[in-house]
């Protein structure tokens, strides 16, 4: 079994994909990854769609260009009505679910990267045409699209991907 660092340092955003699905039992521990990641005062305000027919996918394609040819996607959402809600300092009433919805989208990227399965963090898409597209409710909010499958021969890590600033460059100890 490989240690959560070299499962991290893996992982990279596949842009192309073949047509072959996410088996049934693989997206559900996808999926269950997500229900596990932690949430702010655990209110699990996130709403996941699995958009795996032809007809969502189009739909989607209609919102965002960055399907890369993936058979299904994952449309992580928060509900408003759910999500915390900062009540304690100058951001009063800033709500937790964009933090929310990303770790939770977080952690399945990386459970569908230790069952093999490729995915991307695509956060370039027209948020209100989705939200019509899909009928989703005003208080369900589309934070990120998450194209998931295998990855296609020329669906290799970036040549970016490995140029990492050392730990000196972005920590600080106080």
């Amino acid at each position: 079994m490989t240690d959560f660092l070299s499962l991290a340092e893996s992982r990279y955003s596949v842009r192309s994909f073949t047509d072959r699905k996410v088996e049934p039992e693989k997206l559900e521990k996808i999926l269950q990854a997500g229900r596990v990641a932690p949430t702010a005062v655990n209110n699990q305000p996130q709403v996941i769609y699995v958009l795996q027919s032809p007809e969502a996918l189009a739909r989607m394609g209609q919102a965002t260009k960055y399907l890369f040819g993936a058979p299904q996607a994952l449309l992580v959402c928060y509900d408003e009505n759910i999500c915390w809600k900062n009540r304690h300092h100058e951001d009063a009433g800033r709500p937790s679910g964009e933090v929310d919805a990303s770790i939770v989208l977080t952690h399945m990227m990386l459970q569908a990267w230790e069952l093999g399965i490729g995915s991307c963090w695509v956060g370039v898409f027209e948020f209100d045409q989705v939200r019509q597209l899909f009928d989703l409710p005003a208080n369900i909010h589309p934070v990120a699209l998450m194209p998931i499958g295998y990855a296609a021969q020329d669906g290799v890590a970036s040549a970016r991907h490995s140029q990492r600033k050392p730990l000196e460059e972005t920590v600080r100890y106080l």
